[in-house]
C-alpha cells in the first residue's frame, strides 16, 4: 500500500474535473507538500522567539505570549479575504501573493532589530503570520481535491506530515542561531542606552535566521510563478466576502471550525511553553539552547504520528482515532503535571504525537461535502486558528496568576476534552 496521494492517471494537462471536486494533477502534490513544509518550519520557530524575546525585553509570561496572539490573530483578519483574493486570482497565484507577503514579514525584523522595539517584532510576525494564512488557504482545499474523497483524511493527514517535518528541522537551528547568542548578561541588570545596546546586538540573531528565510521565500515564490497556468478548469462558487459564515449553521462544520480554534490554542500553548518548561530545575533544569533544541522532539512526534496516521485512517474511522489521540494527550498532560525530571518533561514532549492526526482530521471531517464552497470552508477554518492567539495568552495569563506552568496546562487539557467530543460526533461520514 503506497502512502502517497491517490491521483488520477497522468495527462499532459494539469485539470480539474467538472464537479469541482477532483484535481486531476500528477505532479501537484509535490508543490503542496513543499508549501506545508514551509509554513509549518516557520510557524514553530516562534517557540524559540518567544524566550528570546521574554528575557531581552524583560516580559512575564502574559506579554511574551503576545509575540503568538499577533502571529495567530493574522488568521482572524485575514482568512476572509484571502480566501476571497485566493477565488479571485486562483490556487497559483495565490499562493505566490502568500509567499511574497511572508517574505516582506521577514524583512520586517530588520527594522525592529535596529530600534529594538517589541512592537515591531510584533508587527513584523504579524505580516509574516498574514502571508502564511493566504498559502495555507490554498494548500488545505488544494490537497483535499488531489484524489478521491474516500482517501481524502489519509492524503490530508500525509500532506501535514511535510508540515510537521518543517517544524521539526527549524527549531533545532533557531534555537542554535537564536537562543545560543544569549550571553550571560541579564537585560534586567541593564537600563537606558546600555539596555538598548543590548537588545539591538543580541536581536541581530533574530534578523539573520529571518533574512535567510527572505531570500528562499523570494525563491520558492519565483518557481511557483513560473508554474502559474499549469492548472487550469479552477471553479470556485461566487460569493460575498461574509458568505463563508453561512457554513457555520452547518452543526459538522460548525463543530469542527470551533475545534480547530482549540486544537491550535492547546498545540501552540504547549509549544510556546517548552523551553521555559523544560528550563525548571524539578522537570530537567535545562539552559535555553539546550531546552530549544529539544522542542523539534514535539513536533517530531507530530511528524511520525502524521505518517502512521495517514495509513491508520484508511483503515479506521477518522472520528475514532481523534478521539482517541485527545484522550492520550490529556492523560499525557496529567502525568507531566503530577510528575518531576524526565518523566515530566519526556510526556509533555510526547503529546506532540497525539497532536499528529488532530488538525487534518477535523479539517476533512469539518469540510466533508463543501463542493464549490471549498475556498469558503478553508478561510473560515483558517479565521478559526485564532485560538493560537487567544488560548495561549489564556495560558500565559493562567501561569503568571498562578505561578504554576504545570497548572497553566490545564486549559489545554480542556481544549483537548472537547476535541475529543468531536470526534464522537462526526465518527459517521458526512
Amino acid at each position: 500500500m503506497a502512502l502517497v496521494p491517490d491521483l488520477a492517471s497522468s495527462t499532459d494537462s494539469e485539470t480539474i474535473e467538472d464537479d469541482g471536486q477532483h484535481i486531476n494533477a500528477p505532479g501537484l502534490q509535490f508543490f503542496v507538500f513543499g508549501l506545508f513544509f514551509i509554513f509549518g518550519g516557520i510557524t514553530s520557530l516562534n517557540d524559540v522567539i518567544i524566550p528570546k524575546l521574554k528575557e531581552l525585553f524583560t516580559l512575564n509570561y502574559t506579554q511574551a505570549m503576545l509575540v503568538q496572539f499577533c502571529f495567530f490573530a493574522a488568521y482572524a483578519l485575514i482568512g476572509i479575504p484571502g480566501a476571497q483574493l485566493v477565488k479571485k486570482i486562483g490556487y497559483m497565484r495565490g499562493a505566490v501573493a502568500g509567499l511574497l507577503t511572508m517574505m516582506v514579514g521577514c524583512l520586517l525584523f530588520i527594522p525592529a532589530s535596529e530600534t529594538a522595539t517589541y512592537g515591531l517584532f510584533l508587527l513584523a510576525l504579524f505580516v509574516l503570520a498574514s502571508g502564511i494564512v493566504v498559502v495555507q488557504v490554498v494548500a488545505n482545499p488544494l490537497i483535499s481535491l488531489l484524489g478521491p474523497a474516500k482517501t481524502t483524511h489519509s492524503r490530508l493527514t500525509f500532506a501535514q506530515a511535510f508540515n510537521s517535518f518543517g517544524t521539526t528541522i527549524f527549531p533545532p537551528i533557531g534555537a542554535i542561531l537564536i537562543l545560543g547568542s544569549l550571553t550571560k548578561v541579564a537585560a534586567d541588570t541593564l537600563s537606558g542606552v546600555e539596555l538598548d545596546a543590548y537588545r539591538t546586538a543580541e536581536s541581530q540573531a533574530i534578523v539573520h535566521g529571518y533574512i535567510g528565510l527572505a531570500v528562499a521565500l523570494a525563491i520558492v515564490a519565483f518557481a511557483v510563478w513560473m508554474f502559474r497556468n499549469r492548472l487550469q478548469g479552477e471553479k470556485h462558487e461566487a460569493s460575498s466576502v461574509l458568505a463563508g459564515f453561512s457554513l457555520l449553521r452547518r452543526p459538522r462544520f460548525g463543530y469542527g471550525a470551533l475545534c480547530i480554534f482549540l486544537y491550535v490554542g492547546a498545540e501552540v500553548s504547549i509549544g510556546s511553553l517548552i523551553v521555559n518548561y523544560l528550563m525548571q530545575s524539578h522537570v530537567l533544569g535545562l539552559q535555553e539552547q539546550a531546552a530549544g533544541k529539544l522542542i523539534g522532539l514535539y513536533w517530531g512526534g507530530a511528524m511520525v504520528g502524521r505518517f502512521i496516521g495517514s495509513a491508520v485512517l484508511r483503515y479506521v474511522s477518522p472520528g475514532l482515532v481523534l478521539s482517541s489521540v485527545t484522550a492520550g494527550a490529556i492523560t499525557l498532560i496529567a502525568i507531566s503535571a503530577n510528575t518531576t525530571g524526565e518523566v515530566a518533561g519526556y510526556s509533555l514532549l510526547a503529546i506532540g504525537l497525539m497532536n499528529s492526526i488532530m488538525f487534518p482530521t477535523i479539517f476533512s471531517l469539518a469540510c466533508e461535502k463543501l463542493g464549490s464552497s471549498a475556498a469558503d470552508g478553508s478561510g473560515i477554518i483558517n479565521v478559526a486558528i485564532c485560538g493560537g492567539a487567544i488560548i495561549p495568552l489564556a495560558t500565559g495569563a493562567l501561569a503568571d496568576a498562578s505561578g504554576s506552568l504545570s497548572l497553566a496546562l490545564t486549559l489545554p487539557a480542556i481544549c483537548y476534552a472537547i476535541i475529543g467530543g468531536f470526534g464522537i460526533f462526526a465518527r459517521k461520514p458526512a
